[in-house]
């Protein structure tokens, strides 16, 4: 197994605030994916065919966002995730945990609350 995780989904209530929250944090662009049973908007990634994804997604009854409950997705920080907890409170989330040193080899990591909920967190390599 080349990674432990190859696609990741954020829940969202109102995906257009998330998606603003996101694009403004990272100050990048999300891209829209519509199905008829949900929405999403896909994190860019440099390379589609070896890098891991993910996606904004808005089902309604089928997600739903929590700060407390399931799992922690750790979101690229680097190269200095000060720079993205920098942005958070200003887009209307709220960080929970600031930058913490894991350890001089394994990096920094910090936890965050974003518009809709969720408990996220960001690692940047050391």
């Amino acid at each position: 197994m080349k990674n432990a995780v190859s696609w990741f989904e954020i829940p969202t209530a109102d995906l257009e605030r998330a998606t603003q929250f996101y694009e403004t944090i990272f100050q990048v662009s999300l891209f829209p994916m519509d199905t008829p049973n949900l929405k999403m908007r896909l994190f860019p990634i440099d390379d589609p065919m070896t890098g891991i994804g993910g996606a904004l997604v808005y089902a309604k009854d089928f997600y739903n966002p929590s700060a407390t409950d399931g799992p922690m997705i750790y979101l690229n920080g680097n190269p200095d995730l000060q720079d993205i907890l920098d942005r958070i409170e200003g887009a209307g989330g709220k960080i929970v945990v600031p930058k913490t040193q894991i350890s001089p080899e394994h990096g920094y990591m910090a936890v965050f609350h974003d518009t809709e909920g969720n408990r996220m967190a960001l690692h940047c390599e050391p």
